[in-house]
């Protein structure tokens, strides 16, 4: 299995996005699409940026939480029924 981290918003973000200015241009972007289902390559390539850093520091300030999607892979599954 293969656990996918998604991005989600806090209380904290749904504030900041009244305010742009708060936390920036980039930054605001960013958190208008994280929406829970998203990956940090997904949002990556929405924002055509490596948002790795800017994600991590939205996370530390709580405007962002992590989510995780489980993903059963195929050889997960023929291991698990012995094929």
């Amino acid at each position: 299995m293969i656990a996918i981290r998604r991005y989600a918003k806090t209380s904290r973000a749904w504030d900041a996005l009244a305010r742009p200015d708060v936390v920036g241009r980039q930054a605001h972007t960013l958190l208008l699409m994280a929406n829970g289902r998203r990956s940090e390559m997904e949002l990556s390539q929405l924002l055509g940026t490596d948002v790795s850093d800017l994600l991590q520091n939205l996370q530390q300030q709580g405007y962002l939480h992590c989510t995780s999607l489980t993903v059963t892979t195929e050889a997960d599954d023929e291991a698990a029924t012995g094929a």
